[in-house]
């Protein structure tokens, strides 16, 4: 990912520098500029950055080659007040020359992400998405503005959290991460985890102290196992004995450690598995619920005291509720079409550096992805006035009247098609299912008179005919 490979880039002898700055993609916070661009065009890209998750901007490269011969003396003076002379408030950039070997540099600018919501000299404002700096719209901008006000809380100092409350272990893992070769503070100022006067940051204790419950007490996942779908109540409560745990401490360990046990307490059921066996499967893929665990846990609003995470694990069911809305920016009706952005943007770009989350805007796409390879419905999320909460059913796409209408094997060729996600030829699905050709020929036509795929070919005999999921 970006955020380490500019590390590496960085701290590489100055002749490898420029292949490897060339070989890192442009994402969420990495973007590369030509040394041929204006100062207000610059000034885009330091606002979006700082008005998402913050980054850096490598000017002197373009079209996978080294431009930077166009950085003269008065360029590189006008690049460097761009945040000056078109970003209000201006951004807080830090720009240095990096030596390419040969008589070759390009500027790097560092940018925090912000407090403020930032704009351009002509009043138009921008936000960092995956690799775009995207213009947000007057509506856009107003929830921008409002959004804020959950950022700053993680980049308030804990009360009296110091250095010495750091995981040495973690902290360690984490400027291995980052590629950091000078002090801890300059490590930990590299995230924006320290305030202007040196303090931790919430973030910061979230993120790598040894206890940070004892400042957010708030801050656990709970993960509970019931019997029924119904949880109940008072006497009818359905939650099982034994099967309701806490789990303190940093970031990091809680995802590790809730993780473990979900997977201990997940339901099974016997079924038919990739390799042609019956064997016992959890009724939610693993990916599908990790991926809402780590979501939570990144993207709750810890300034809400008094409440945690909770992961109900139900027989046919899995719930995770955080507390918080989602963001202004994000329609939970349509979680497909919710656009890259962070409530807790330090924290979300600390847990890319260890690897933890992706961060490419693709989580919840994975999801519903891993979701639908299994055959299950898509994932749902209902919003409370004080929280989200994620449903993973485990239950099939299918009607059950479909479903038992359906010619033997159709689940499985439907499971084939799912997962290989292109068209596949009649040849590749025997192979892949490893049945006869009459079997699958016989699935593929119940299929497709279901409605379920569609069959595409020139002729009945067309050697390159392909079926296909009906979208």
């Amino acid at each position: 990912m970006s955020v380490s490979a500019i590390a590496l880039a960085q701290s590489a002898p100055p002749g490898d520098r420029l292949a490897a700055l060339l070989a890192v993609p442009e994402d969420q916070w990495f973007d590369r500029k030509s040394g041929r661009i204006a100062p207000k065009d610059l000034a885009r890209a330091l606002a979006a950055f700082a008005n998402a998750e913050g980054g850096t901007v490598i000017v002197g490269l373009h079209g996978g080659r080294y431009d930077g011969a166009e950085l003269t003396v008065d360029k590189e003076n006008a690049l460097r007040q761009a945040s000056i002379d078109f970003t209000h408030p201006p951004v807080r950039v830090h720009t240095e020359r990096l030596d390419l070997g040969d008589g070759r540099s390009v500027l790097r600018f560092d940018i925090p992400v912000s407090e403020h919501v930032h704009e351009t000299s002509t009043g138009e404002v921008y936000l960092r998405v995956g690799d775009e700096s995207k213009r947000l719209s007057y509506a856009q901008r107003r929830e921008l503005d409002f959004d804020r006000g959950s950022a700053h809380f993680e980049g308030e100092a804990a009360p009296g959290a110091d250095a010495q409350d750091l995981d040495l272990d973690l902290l360690a893992e984490y400027r291995s991460s980052v590629g950091s070769t000078g002090s801890d503070e300059t490590a930990l100022r590299a995230r924006s985890l320290l305030t202007r006067d040196g303090s931790l940051t919430h973030a910061a204790a979230l993120l790598l102290a040894k206890d940070p419950q004892q400042w957010l007490p708030q801050a656990s996942v709970r993960v509970l196992r019931f019997t029924s779908d119904q949880a109940g109540t008072g006497r009818r409560l359905t939650l099982e004995a034994g099967r309701d745990e806490r789990f303190d401490g940093p970031i990091p360990s809680v995802i590790a450690s809730a993780s473990r046990r979900i997977a201990e307490w997940m339901p099974q059921h016997r079924a038919l598995g990739n390799r042609g066996r019956f064997e016992n499967i959890d009724i939610i893929p693993a990916d599908a619920w990790l991926e809402g665990l780590v979501n939570a846990v990144v993207h709750r609003s810890y300034s809400m005291a008094g409440d945690h995470i909770r992961v109900n694990i139900h027989p046919g069911r899995i719930e995770i509720e955080s507390p918080g809305r989602f963001p202004g920016l994000a329609d939970p009706h349509h979680p497909l079409e919710i656009a890259r952005y962070a409530r807790n943007p330090r924290i979300a770009r600390v847990c890319s550096d260890l690897g933890i989350t992706q961060e490419r805007g693709e989580g919840i796409r994975r999801m519903f992805e891993e979701m639908r390879v299994a055959g299950l419905q898509d994932p749902t999320y209902e919003q409370t006035s004080g929280s989200v909460r994620l449903l993973l059913r485990a239950e099939p796409s299918l009607s059950p009247q479909l479903l038992a209408s359906l010619p033997s094997g159709g689940e499985e060729i439907l499971r084939i098609l799912r997962e290989h996600d292109a068209p596949m030829g009649t040849g590749d699905i025997i192979d892949a299912s490893g049945r006869s050709r009459p079997y699958v020929r016989t699935a593929l036509a119940g299929l497709r008179e279901a409605g379920l795929i569609s069959w595409r070919g020139t002729s009945a005999r067309d050697p390159r005919a392909t079926w296909e999921i009906v979208r």
